[in-house]
């Protein structure tokens, strides 16, 4: 792997052992990493940002096509085989057009801020995605990342907070019951819910203008984006008369859950790792909780989802790289940050069980050492 930490390894039984990431102050700036990478990995070139938006749109529309012409008079039992197969082409090309819908939204599409936010708008409301709502709402969890007060999504719970339902769902049983939720509902639960999300003094979502997410110079933007949705949704309405709703199911919303259960899946495991240090207000700052951050090797969903899988360290220093440039800022970096980079290969099914039985909640070292007071690690001991 090179340089850089890898955040699980083995002893001489070959027992996997999980290696703490460091979390004192780094010994470099971030503009010490700044100087390490190549200055063309920070151009962005909307000529090649169009080619892979182009590239996703052709299959994500031929797929569609095939679905529609092919799939959908098919008789059983070969459509119980032909439409999973459809779902998950459709739903891993389309988390790839998500992907760049959100690099839109950090501006590394081009450097045009209009047109990065014409077409991330279109992007997201044609996956009914609030645009706007979750652009800010992200940008306050990169301006927070890891801090246990401000960051904005995956918040982890200290131990002191677990309520009485908490033992029911650290057992087999209970990982299980929320990895389902997570996979197939976690994305609507956080954007209607706040659920795993900051906690703020009155309710929080993301199609409230008024919602405390967003400051006032905010909310017209959040409006505009509820007005997307629900021409989308009218649009939707209008094919689910034409074609019934059964037709819409399968050939637009299944993949959607595909789309979603990817993201959430892909943003959690990005923060949460037995490896990774939380910080409270008393040790937080921005470096140190922009590096709890671990890239995933997602074999070949990398190249699928424009490597938001395997250059999301980098993309937490500086998110206006594009993601074809981010596998190269990725390598510059390594000897940089050496064990301050965190890498895990663990295959994808094994490390969601993994995270899901030992990053049940969090918690300070005990002990009288005052540097690790405001220092949270990962637990699942009642």
């Amino acid at each position: 792997m090179g340089s850089g930490g890898h955040a699980t390894e083995r002893d001489n039984s070959g027992n996997e052992v999980i290696k703490r990431a460091p979390s004192s102050k780094p010994p470099f700036t971030l503009g010490d990493i700044k100087k390490a990478i190549p200055p063309h990995c920070f151009n962005r070139s909307l000529l090649r940002s169009s080619s892979y938006l182009f590239v996703d749109l052709f299959f994500s529309f031929f797929f569609y096509y095939v679905a529609a012409k092919f799939i959908v008079p098919l008789s059983t039992p070969l459509s119980y085989v032909a439409w999973p197969v459809y779902w998950v082409l459709q739903g891993s090309v389309q988390m790839g057009l998500w992907v760049i819908g959100h690099e839109c939204g950090h501006q590394a599409f081009s450097d045009y801020t209009w047109l990065n936010d014409t077409i991330g708008y279109f992007l997201h409301t044609g996956m009914l995605a609030p645009y706007f709502s979750w652009k800010y709402s992200h940008r306050r969890h990169h301006s927070n990342t890891s801090s246990l007060e401000n960051d904005e999504s995956f918040v982890p719970k200290k131990k002191s907070a677990l309520n009485s339902s908490a033992r029911l769902l650290n057992t087999p049983p209970g990982r299980l019951f929320r990895l389902v939720v997570l996979c197939t509902i976690g994305w609507l639960l956080y954007i209607c819910f706040n659920v795993s999300g900051r906690k703020y003094e009155k309710f929080a979502n993301h199609f409230d203008p008024k919602s405390p997410i967003y400051s006032d110079r905010e909310r017209f933007q959040i409006f505009l984006t509820d007005v997307g949705l629900v021409v989308a949704s009218y649009g939707l309405y209008k094919v689910a008369l034409a074609q019934g709703v059964i037709w819409l199911l399968m050939v637009y919303f299944a993949p959607l859950v595909i789309v979603y259960g990817f993201l959430v899946v892909i943003t959690w495991l990005h923060h949460t790792h037995p490896s990774l240090p939380h910080y409270d207000s008393t040790e937080w700052n921005w470096l140190r909780g922009a590096l709890s951050t671990i890239d995933r090797d997602y074999g070949l969903f990398n190249t699928i989802l424009h490597h938001i899988t395997d250059t999301h360290v980098a993309h937490h220093l500086f998110f206006t790289i594009p993601h074809y440039n981010a596998m190269e800022a990725t390598k510059a970096i390594k000897p940089i940050l050496k064990e301050y980079y965190q890498f895990d290969d663990t295959p994808i099914i094994k490390a969601m069980w993994r995270e899901a039985t030992e990053c049940f909640f969090v918690e300070a070292d005990k002990g009288d050492d005052n540097t690790t007071k405001g220092v949270y690690w990962f637990n699942n001991k009642m």
